[in-house]
This record gives C-alpha cells, sequence and structure tokens, in this order.
C-alpha cells in the first residue's frame, strides 16, 4: 500500500512539475527577429555585473541604431499564408477521402483562414510597433534627461530613417515619444521634428546590405545550404506532426506553420493555434533554424556581411569625435549635434552588432578580427549568445552613450554600450561594457576602418569564398 501511495505521489509531482514547466514557457520570446519588443528586451544573461558609472562622468553624446517596430507580414509572406490555407484544406480533404479520423485535429485548423486574407499590402508598422518607438523614445529621455533637454534644432538631434515606410514611420514614433509635451500641437503638446532619409540607391550607411553586389551574390548561393541545414528539423516535425493527426503534413507545411506561429504570437498575441501544434522543444529547435539562417546570411557567419557596415561604423565613430572636440573647445548648447538617431532594419543593426564584437564568446573576438568564420550557434538544449529574439527583435535598438568624466580618472572620455537598453559586455574591451574611448578606438573601431565599401562590395576579389563552418541537425544529435 505505502509502494502504490509513494508512486501515486511521484507521478502526481512528476505532472505537476511538467504543467509548471510549460506554463513557465512563453512561446512569443522563441521567435528569433519576429519577437516583440517588450516580450524579450528584459530576457538577458543575468550573471554580467553592469559596470557603475564613476561619479562626474556625464553623458555627451548619443548614437542609436535601432530597428524598425513590429510589423505586418510583407505581401509576399502573406501570398504564402493564403497557399497554407489552400493546402490545410487539401490535407483535411485527403484524410477524409482515406477514411481517416479528424477528431485529433484541432478545431481552429478545420475552418482557419489567413487573418491577413484579401490584404493588398504589407510590411507596414502596426499599432504595436508604433508603442514599442513611441515609449523607447521617452524612456531614453527619461535615462537622459540633462542630454535630451535642449530646445529641439534639428542639427542638435539629428534623426535619420531608411525610406522604407515602416523604418521612418518608427523614427516618426520614436520623436513623438523623446519631444512629447515639448510643444504646442494638440492636446498631447507635440513638436514638428525633421527625418532624414537617403534614397534607397545610394543609402550606403543604413541599407548598405542593398547597394553591396557581393554581399547579394554570396547570400544567393548560401540560401540553398542554409536549407538543407534546416531540413532535418523539418522533416522529424513533420513526422511526429503526421503521427500525431493524421494529417500528410510536408517539411514545406512546417516552414509555413512555423511562420504562421510567428506572426499569430507576435502580432497577435494568439499562442494556441499553429504555436500549439509544436512543443516547446520544438520551438526550440525551429527557434534554432531561424537563427543559424539569421547567423550564416546576416551576422558572424560570414565577414562580409558585416564588414560592408563599416560606412555606418565610421558615422557613428565620426559623430563621437565632433562631440569630443566640440566639449574641448567648449561650444554653447546649441552649436553642436547631442544625438544622432537612426531607424532601419534587422539587416542594418545585425552587421553593426558584430562590428562592435557583440554576443562573442572566449577567443572569438580575436577570430573574427582576423576574418576566420566561427562555429554555428549550438543545437538545443545547449545554450547559445546567438539568439534573433535577443540580438534583433522588433524594434531591437543599440545605444552608443560617449561620456566625459573628471581629468583625474583613467581616461577622459568613455563610451558605454546599451543594447535593447541594458549595458552589454565588449569583448573588445576586455569584457567590459564602459569602455575608455582610447581602447575603443584602437581595439573596436580600428580594426574595421582599412576597408572600403567598394572594394568590399563592388569589386570581384580573387580569394576564396568563405564558407561558414557546419553543424549537425539530425535527430540522434
Amino acid at each position: 500500500m505505502k509502494m502504490a501511495m509513494a508512486v501515486l505521489l511521484i507521478l502526481f509531482l512528476a505532472l505537476f512539475f511538467h504543467s509548471k514547466a510549460d506554463q513557465a514557457f512563453d512561446v512569443r520570446q522563441h521567435l528569433s527577429t519576429v519577437s516583440r519588443y517588450g516580450v524579450v528586451k528584459d530576457v538577458a544573461d543575468n550573471s554580467f555585473v553592469p559596470t557603475d558609472i564613476p561619479d562626474g562622468c556625464v553623458p555627451i553624446h548619443l548614437n542609436l541604431v535601432a530597428r524598425h517596430g513590429t510589423r505586418s507580414p510583407t505581401k509576399k509572406r502573406m501570398r504564402e499564408l493564403d497557399r497554407l490555407a489552400d493546402r490545410i484544406q487539401v490535407l483535411l480533404r485527403d484524410a477524409k477521402e482515406h477514411n481517416l479520423p479528424l477528431k485529433k485535429v484541432p478545431a481552429w485548423l478545420l475552418q482557419w483562414e489567413s487573418p491577413w486574407k484579401g490584404k493588398l499590402k504589407g510590411g507596414e508598422l502596426i499599432s504595436k510597433g508604433e508603442d514599442e518607438l513611441y515609449d523607447l523614445g521617452i524612456r531614453i529621455r527619461e535615462r537622459f534627461p540633462n542630454l535630451l533637454n535642449e530646445e529641439y534644432l534639428p542639427e542638435v538631434y539629428t534623426i535619420k530613417a531608411t525610406q522604407v515606410p515602416r523604418a521612418s514611420a518608427s523614427a516618426v514614433a520614436f520623436g513623438m515619444g523623446l519631444f512629447s509635451d515639448r510643444g504646442s500641437l494638440g492636446p498631447g503638446h507635440h513638436r514638428a521634428f525633421a527625418v532624414i532619409s537617403e534614397s534607397r540607391a545610394s543609402d550606403t550607411m543604413l541599407r548598405f546590405f542593398d547597394r553591396c553586389q557581393n554581399y547579394k551574390d554570396f547570400r544567393k548561393n548560401q540560401e540553398p545550404a542554409v536549407d538543407k541545414l534546416k531540413e532535418p528539423i523539418f522533416d522529424d516535425i513533420a513526422s511526429t506532426l503526421q503521427r500525431h493527426y493524421d494529417l500528410n503534413f510536408t517539411s514545406q507545411d512546417i516552414s509555413s506553420l512555423w511562420f504562421l506561429c510567428k506572426q499569430e504570437a507576435s502580432l497577435l498575441d494568439t499562442t494556441d493555434q499553429a504555436c500549439g501544434l509544436f512543443s516547446p522543444s520544438e520551438v526550440a529547435l525551429l527557434e534554432w533554424t531561424d537563427d543559424l539562417e539569421f547567423f550564416i546570411l546576416k551576422g558572424y557567419g560570414n565577414a562580409l556581411n558585416y564588414q560592408m557596415g563599416v560606412p555606418l561604423l565610421v558615422d557613428v565613430f565620426q559623430s563621437m569625435e565632433q562631440a569630443i572636440k566640440a566639449k574641448e573647445e567648449n561650444q554653447a548648447p546649441g552649436n553642436y549635434e547631442k544625438a544622432r538617431l537612426r531607424f532601419a532594419h534587422a539587416e542594418t543593426m545585425v552587421p553593426f552588432s558584430c562590428l562592435l564584437g557583440l554576443f562573442l564568446e572566449g577567443s572569438e573576438f580575436e577570430r573574427i578580427q582576423k576574418e576566420e568564420p566561427l562555429e554555428l550557434p549550438p543545437k538545443p538544449p545547449q545554450k547559445r549568445n546567438w539568439r534573433g529574439s535577443t540580438v534583433a527583435p522588433f524594434a531591437g535598438n543599440i545605444l552608443l552613450v560617449l561620456y566625459s568624466c573628471p581629468s583625474n580618472s583613467s581616461s577622459k572620455y568613455f563610451v558605454q554600450v546599451l543594447h535593447n537598453e541594458h549595458p552589454i559586455p565588449m569583448p573588445g574591451c576586455h569584457g567590459a561594457d564602459f569602455c575608455p574611448f582610447e581602447v575603443f578606438k584602437e581595439r573596436i573601431v580600428a580594426p574595421h576602418m582599412e576597408r572600403d565599401y567598394n572594394e568590399l562590395c563592388n569589386v570581384k576579389l580573387e580569394r576564396p569564398e568563405q564558407k561558414p563552418a557546419t553543424t549537425t541537425t539530425s535527430s540522434s544529435s
């Protein structure tokens, strides 16, 4: 009797803790770069202890590189969801023809249509995305009140965005938050401000990836290999869903259902439909396939991915030098720039984070300085630093804060990097988040300054193609 009671108790506890673990799992934190900012911005490595800013050190200049906020699916991806709806009907019809019971099939799937069916346009900033940037503007103003308290002038607070509407709309939403209650327009006391955009045909600072022919060629050539890496995961999950629902899912179906899951969870906060088809461990694997693609085609997987972002790094660094010059010359307020604020895309922000050497481990910083390929992000359940939901969620941002410190400190000027509003260690600065300007210049900026954008991007170089390291994706690993 006692043995039976003990077994029942063990079973109860196992079910209880399993249930608690499922409740703790939030699929919205595992959507790679489709993650919404407010859901993931505070999901970080708590082992890092930020530097206490020394007494007397004051911020004198800000550099912001931000991704646009949460957006609707693009027109191309909306068409994919329409095809998925047709495909689901085919699967259900086949099951009926083979007299397979449909009682296992979730009720929502039987009548599902894409929430974006009939829309003619896509990719625009949605209201959640507007809120993300508006609130970010308010928080940054509250965090640096003495730096952002001056009367608005476009030369003092420079705002730049790409010509893509969701990026320029994000810049406007941010500016409305940053300058709220600073004007006389309407009940919100808003004020007008300028957003500068470079032509798409010549924007090598915020859309360098779009002007870089060598990168376009690399990406086109590498995409089939990336798909090959992802295939075993999709195949395994397709087999599992076939057995569970008696529907003949293919790997392409899994890819489309995973995309639907990401859109439903991020944009609509619906987590019990497409996302409910996958277990937490399957979600982790699907997220990893996205992160693999993200790493190889946009991140550390190839040196060109980030080297082409040097024009942006140059712009950031030169703005810091100009701020230091203004400080040294004791220029009057209104005569020099206090913040340079940029709004672009994941393809902008990710290479920039790589140029700074963020999210690296151990000796990887030295390897990227030698242009050596890095190992791909380890497969779950192994831990990894490189996560799309952390590196570049919707409205993800990198803020470089230039500080002026007292003359008795080790350096007169320091750079602090905030990623998604949190201090982050810089391997190039010996793992510190508060870096002497001279070290930042010598170790992080200078090694990249030797690169010429035109030579990198538009001159055919006679050198072997750099290939990313391989990884094992079989179900047995």
